[in-house]
């Protein structure tokens, strides 16, 4: 497959997840990619399991030098960017009343300070290049609220903002800048805010589905999801895009379904 064919990629929170997924499917479209993360063990095996297409940098994304030595890494190993991908997140989840400052401030950081920085990182070298797409992942939380997410919630709706903004400036460039809104994510994340004896699954299980035959799909099925809508905006298929984000939330920002009433 040739989809990627000539493209260079960095993709940041790469060592798992939605991150690892999205790398591994641009590779396998032709791509090669720079996998970003802070787990240097994880984020090697990927990147060696993917093969020469793939290299690994170590990459806090609160930290200007990690992106600056980024860039760097993927210009002596690949040439000049075409695509980055805004994955690296973290979540906390904590009632209003409970969260600290320095837990609220330690997810904007990551995931609203990062997405900021990556996307200023690339300015130059996209347009040196003649433009790239920018892909960042906010959350069906950046649509809407939630119980225990004061932070996230708002660090995922600041990225659908800066997504605006950056298309706006960005554009004169040939940059197009978009985002996606998953529901689904590393199980990874949510596992220290449950009991232990909970299923992740089950309560994924819990959210709404519109699709009759999402009850049926796993974790994997649908983070493979969130990494084709990635994909579809960080390719030339999508050249009109920009601006704008894709919800891959199984319809639950559409409405509320009411069980027993006509249509439900």
């Amino acid at each position: 497959m040739t989809r990627f064919a000539d493209k260079i990629a960095i993709v940041t929170g790469a060592a798992r997840g939605t991150g690892a997924e999205t790398a591994r499917l641009f590779v396998e479209q032709g791509a090669r990619v720079l996998l970003g993360d802070v787990q240097d063990d994880l984020g090697e095996s990927v990147a060696k399991a993917l093969g020469e297409s793939a290299g690994y940098a170590h990459l806090d994304v609160t930290s200007e030098d990690d992106w600056t030595h980024a860039i760097e890494a993927v210009r002596e190993r690949f040439g000049a960017v075409d695509i980055l991908v805004n994955n690296a997140g973290i979540l906390h989840m904590s009632a209003i009343g409970d969260t600290e400052v320095g837990d609220f401030e330690r997810v904007v950081a990551v995931n609203q300070k990062g997405t900021f920085l990556g996307i200023r990182s690339v300015i130059a070298p996209m347009s040196r290049n003649g433009g790239g797409a920018i892909v960042n992942v906010s959350s069906v939380d950046g649509m809407k609220g939630g119980t225990g997410l004061i932070a996230y919630a708002s660090s995922k709706w600041a990225v659908r903002g800066m997504t605006r903004v950056a298309a706006l400036e960005l554009g004169k460039f040939g940059i197009r800048v978009n985002a996606v809104c998953p529901e689904a994510g590393s199980p990874a994340m949510m596992a220290p805010y449950m009991p232990p004896d909970i299923d992740i699954e089950k309560i994924a299980a819990h959210q709404q589905r519109i699709l009759s035959y999402q009850k049926d799909r796993n974790i994997d099925e649908r983070i493979r999801d969130i990494a084709n809508a990635i994909l579809f905006l960080a390719s030339d298929e999508s050249l009109s895009i920009t601006g704008t984000e894709i919800l891959v939330d199984s319809g639950n920002a559409a409405g509320k379904i009411t069980r027993g009433t006509p249509g439900s």
